[in-house]
């Protein structure tokens, strides 16, 4: 079995020989099975996570599908495209955690179908299977896939906005409207997705290579028109709705969002001026480190791939320098660069068949410094746990919410740090038995142990890990889900608070003003919690009554007179 494998995936001809429907199968069956098990394994994380299903479940319970909500007021941040693909996966499975992330799985599945497609027709079977694996295969991008956050969609739209701008500029070009419409179509989803950075992203990546070109390309005007229509069309849509249903407001504030995280830094968010360089470095091995090599120039045969591969480094580029200009920084905000990337890498490692690029040694070093750097805390989490006591003793933590939340009672069977361990000892022994020229067979040992890593950690570290930050919190929601009184997170900012505790429309408005829950003439009880470390600030409420504290979190209720 293994030796057909190989055949198959080391065998440039062989590949290339294979019927594309079935290897577009294999792609489709191997990306579900990795993709959609254990979606519900854990609960959804703050913030994000619960922010877009707790818009989702909202839209099932009032049936208002076109306006975006949180705690039943209008929520501005985010359009509805994506809270729209969880409402329907809720309406199929529940209300639940597998639901709200399944949308994702299902762009993965058509994200690598698509870059095959893309991959192959660019160049052949064996670059869109490169390409696949160099996606699918590394770190961050696996994780986003198995995710709740609104990025794997959008990502996907942008991309494919640029590819038919690309197919567009394309001098031999045969179908310029057709491209033109979907380029515009795409774009306009993204910014139904996320917002007008969709469009902006796509802007920029085509007007830096109208400059590099020196704007000689030849562009009818009714092409323009038809752009800019479709754009406004898709892309505006719901914006319009918004304001004919007199939430012109909500629109307002939704500019002005967008606005603000280009010029401030978003609380919690901050971070260094190298900041993405790093999350990309890490992140998203190895395709990073296969990635390196390709920027440079290099002759191509084939002028549609040669502009492929610009219209690529320029979108790179454009991304990172963007998002680090931007001052809020969150490690999705890089994420598109994972196209770009994993293309590039698969540039390498094609290229690498016809001798172009060799296996360097210091990508060999930095390849073994960075698994180093991913497979230690894995090995080592377990055991810090084992020793928490000893280590809370000698007072080496400061933050008493971080101690507290050690006190967790998690299970542990002792041999979580085992996929540690096997994917550092497997990136060491390919570099043994494995030579510099074999490039194609270090890249997929190494982008399949990476996939079986990440897997690993899913399933085995990150519920662990969940039942240290925040199980007590979501607990606590869920037993006072369908109980008439008021649940309220206080000092601290959760959206666990309506999407576990089952928030239905409040007929009080007054639970929106925090003052009144903690010292008006309140008309049910009010459960409230907070941190530990916080907690001090309630001490002037004498009405409130300590029922208790877990893991970090401090639980009060004031009862009705």
């Amino acid at each position: 079995m293994e030796k057909t494998v190989a055949r198959y995936i080391f065998n440039q001809k062989t590949m290339n020989n294979v019927n594309h429907l079935k290897i577009q199968f294999i792609i489709a069956a191997v990306a579900a099975l990795f993709f959609v098990p254990f979606l519900g394994g854990v609960h959804l994380f703050d913030w994000d996570e619960i922010n877009f299903a707790e818009a989702a479940r909202e839209m099932i319970v009032t049936g208002d599908y076109m306006t975006v909500k949180i705690n039943f007021l209008p929520f501005w941040e985010k359009p509805p495209v994506f809270i729209w693909m969880q409402v329907a996966s809720m309406k199929l499975f529940g209300i639940n955690e597998f639901a709200a992330r399944l949308p994702n799985a299902i762009a993965g599945i058509v994200t690598l179908l698509t870059l095959f497609n893309i991959g192959r027709k660019l160049r052949d079977n064996l670059f869109g299977v490169i390409w696949v694996l160099a996606y699918g295969g590394s770190l961050l991008p696996f994780l986003y896939f198995k995710s709740g956050i609104i990025d794997p969609w959008f990502n996907l739209f942008i991309f494919l906005s640029v590819y038919f701008l690309m197919l567009y500029s394309f001098p031999d070009n045969r179908k310029p409207l057709l491209n033109v419409t979907l380029s515009a179509a795409f774009a306009g989803l993204a910014i139904l997705t996320k917002g007008p950075v969709g469009f902006l992203l796509v802007a920029l990546t085509g007007g830096i290579y109208l400059l590099i070109i020196r704007f000689k390309i030849k562009v009818k005007f009714y092409e323009v028109v038809t752009y800019f229509l479709v754009l406004a069309i898709v892309g505006g849509f719901w914006f319009l709705i918004q304001i004919a249903n007199g939430n012109y407001d909500t629109v307002v504030e939704f500019i002005v969002y967008q606005i603000r995280l280009f010029q401030t830094k978003d609380a919690g968010h901050g971070g260094f001026l190298g900041y993405h360089f790093v999350v990309l470095l890490f992140g998203v091995f190895p395709t990073s480190v296969l990635a390196l090599k390709s920027f440079r120039r290099e002759k191509q045969d084939d002028p549609l791939y040669s502009l492929m591969k610009t219209w690529m480094i320029i979108l790179f580029w454009v991304v990172l320098i963007l998002f680090t200009i931007v001052k809020t920084k969150i490690v999705h905000y890089s994420s598109l660069t994972y196209f770009p990337l994993s293309f590039l890498a698969a540039n390498y490692v094609a290229n690498s068949l016809s001798e172009k690029y060799k296996w360097s040694n210091w990508q060999t070093v930095l390849t073994i410094f960075i698994a180093v750097v991913l497979a230690l805390p894995v090995i080592a989490l377990q055991f810090v746990i084992k020793y928490k006591d000893a280590i809370i003793a000698k007072n080496w933590i400061h933050d008493s919410f971080a101690v507290a939340n050690l006190a967790a009672d998690v299970h542990w069977s002792g041999y979580e740090f085992i996929p540690g361990v096997l994917f550092l000892l497997s990136v060491i022994l390919l570099f043994v038995f494995t030579t510099k020229t074999e490039v194609l067979k270090r890249a997929v040992v190494l982008l399949s142990v990476t996939t079986l890593f990440t897997f690993s950690v899913l399933v085995l570290i990150v519920p662990r890990i969940e039942g240290y930050s925040q199980r007590a919190l979501i607990e606590f929601f869920q037993s006072k889900a369908q109980k008439d009184v008021y649940v309220k997170n206080i000092n601290f900012k959760s959206y666990a608070t309506a999407f576990y505790g089952e928030m239905q429309p409040p007929e009080n408005k007054n639970f929106y003003n925090d003052q009144w829950l903690l010292t008006g003439d309140i008309d049910k009880d009010v459960y409230f919690v907070t941190k530990i470390d916080r907690v001090h600030l309630l001490d002037k409420y004498s009405d409130l009554k300590k029922t208790g504290e877990k893991n970090g979190f401090v639980f009060f209720v004031r009862k009705a007179k």
